[in-house]
């Protein structure tokens, strides 16, 4: 099961002709006057993705990271989300254009990927932030439209009221202790990119001896174990640091591989939803 992997590697979205990176940051927590100098380190280390949110209230800093960076917009792929309907389908396409704006601001000014943060809000609510997404999309102010925490109940639910079927990607809690499998598996049957948040699990599981044991026979941080594991299930990580070393160390996953026997010993570590830090997605 050999798996050449780069840094550059990029994965087809559906039905769509943007592509997406397939490692990329996380900036969730990472203060404003942190995001700016962590985005600089991220883009040395040779992450051309960086993942952001209205929620983390950093979007700004993202775009200023980019602009200060001297690499071309095009060349870095941007993504923010959307987490409260505004009250009307033009309102909620107007927080999006907000959000447009403080990432990316001018006429041509777009995100590569804008998502929905939660379904917890409601179908009417779903729906309304979806068609904002929609007429993002349409003008090209979004360049891939998706949804985060979305089971297999909410995507299909999407086909009564969606132009846009299957959502792009699908951003979830992905780490050996919370596989998903059920959405997992739904999600690439429909080509859907599925999206790893917290993969490192905040460092909780830095001491777990079938981790640890995996790391010392590679010589390599924990971190970056739970890096490549992500990569070899072929979901797209997203590492959060703001040590700058970290950041470089968690870029740096392409110099080895895990063998069918180390991605079947972290698969044993499954718990379920029980396994979830934040949110393990309902599936009905």
């Amino acid at each position: 099961m050999s798996m050449k992997l780069a840094i550059t590697d990029l994965l087809p979205l559906p039905n769509c002709s943007t592509k997406i990176p397939r490692l990329g940051f996380g900036v969730y927590q990472s203060s404003p006057s942190q995001c700016v100098q962590s985005c600089l380190n991220a883009f040395k280390s040779g992450y051309r993705h960086i993942d952001t949110a209205q929620f983390y209230a950093n979007e700004a800093e993202v775009g200023k990271a980019v602009r200060d960076s001297g690499i071309k917009r095009s060349d870095v792929f941007l993504t923010t989300k959307i987490l409260s309907a505004g009250g009307s389908m033009q309102k909620s396409y107007e927080k999006c254009l907000a959000s447009v704006e403080r990432i990316d601001s001018g006429k041509d000014g777009y995100v590569d990927l804008f998502l929905i943060h939660s379904p917890n809000s409601g179908k009417e609510k779903r729906k309304e932030m979806w068609l904002a997404l929609e007429k993002l999309y349409e003008e090209g102010k979004a360049k891939s439209i998706g949804v985060s925490n979305y089971g297999v109940g909410h995507i299909e639910e999407m086909k009564s009221y969606a132009k846009v079927w299957p959502p792009h990607v699908n951003q979830i809690e992905l780490h050996p202790w919370c596989q998903q499998k059920t959405i997992d598996q739904y999600c690439q049957k429909h080509g859907i990119v599925v999206e790893a948040y917290c993969p490192l699990v905040r460092n909780y599981k830095a001491s777990d001896p079938t981790l640890v044991e995996i790391s010392k026979k590679h010589g390599k941080t924990t971190a970056q174990v739970l890096v490549r594991y992500c990569l070899q299930k072929n979901w797209v990580p997203l590492p959060k640091s703001d040590n700058p070393e970290r950041i470089a160390q968690n870029a740096d996953v392409y110099g080895f591989e895990l063998a069918e026997e180390d991605m079947s010993k972290l698969d044993s570590l499954n718990q379920g939803a029980s396994g979830a830090l934040v949110q393990a997605v309902d599936n009905n």
